[in-house]
């Protein structure tokens, strides 16, 4: 029961680093109805700029401020010259879209900071806390207790914008009818233009936190892969689901490394999670806290 709940709890908090970038695809898709295929790439891009600055000797916090200036550029940019032109076009042109701003932001962060790999320290060590570890016997990262914390001030942060802030109610808005918004006079290219920016915080967020597990490199824009099964169980507009969703995939995915692999041979954990993302499709299409969709004809 104890190497149970070892692994459960493990699974757990690694879910956490996935909702991380899930939250960035929530955010975009949540204001504007656009999948955003290029969310990994902002998450090298944040990790990679703060990285470069760091080496250029800048201070921590300073660094960090600088990055996060970058990232709502970056934002900004991306909905000033990509999303704006493309309003009131098919979703699979929008989609083809952030496809091309992948590569681009890909290319534009290795062209400024270089290619190499890059550590990073954020001063939280990934060993076991030895107080819970004597107590129950059970081990648990500091570093994955450091992130779930993280990631449960961001999530509520982002539940109170959304719920009771001015600002929020227009992204809700917005959300719902594009067109219904304009009419009551709310600036859709402003709120597209916030929405962004802070989804670049959040992929500045996510990869300092992935950076510091596994390095500042070029794999983190596949971190976007990992986060379609939690999209996918959470649902593709909720800021809660993206952490269930995230929970939901980690654990599981460590249960079956464990309890499944001997069976069904290596790997079974580069793909499990897609597995039960298909099953999942089948019984709820939308979500776990997705909002259903009626088409009446």
């Amino acid at each position: 029961m104890q190497f149970f709940l070892e692994v459960l709890i493990g699974g757990l908090l690694s879910g956490v680093m996935y909702s991380f970038v899930a939250l960035g695809f929530v955010l975009i898709y949540k204001a504007s109805g656009v999948f955003n295929f290029a969310q990994g790439a902002m998450v090298f891009f944040a990790a990679l700029t703060f990285v470069g600055i760091l080496e250029l000797g800048v201070p921590f916090w300073i660094a960090l401020v600088l990055a996060f200036g970058a990232m709502v550029l970056l934002g900004i940019g991306t909905e000033r010259i990509v999303l704006r032109p493309m309003v009131n076009q098919p979703p699979i042109a929008l989609f083809m879209a952030t496809i091309g701003l992948t590569f681009f932001v890909e290319g534009l962060a290795q062209a400024m900071w270089g290619a190499s790999v890059r550590g990073l320290d954020l001063g939280i060590q990934d060993e076991p806390i030895e107080w819970m570890m004597e107590a129950t016997g059970i081990g648990v990262s500091k570093f994955d207790l450091f992130a779930a914390g993280v990631a449960a001030v961001l999530v509520t942060a982002l539940a109170l914008f959304f719920q009771y802030t001015r600002v929020g109610r227009a992204l809700r808005a917005v959300a719902d009818d594009h067109q219904a918004a304009l009419s009551i006079g709310i600036p859709l290219q402003t709120i597209w233009r916030i929405v962004w920016a802070v989804a670049g915080f959040v992929a500045l967020v996510a990869g300092l936190i992935w950076g510091a597990r596994n390095g500042v490199q070029f794999a983190l824009t596949f971190t976007a892969l990992k986060a379609l099964p939690v999209l996918i169980l959470g649902g593709f507009t909720s800021v809660p689901g993206a952490i269930v969703g995230g929970l939901i995939i980690g654990s599981s995915e460590k249960l079956a490394e464990v309890y499944l692999g001997a069976y069904v041979g290596g790997g079974i954990d580069s793909w499990f999670p897609y597995v039960m993302a298909l099953a999942f499709l089948l019984i709820r299409p939308e979500g776990l806290f997705g909002e259903k969709h009626i088409d009446r004809v």
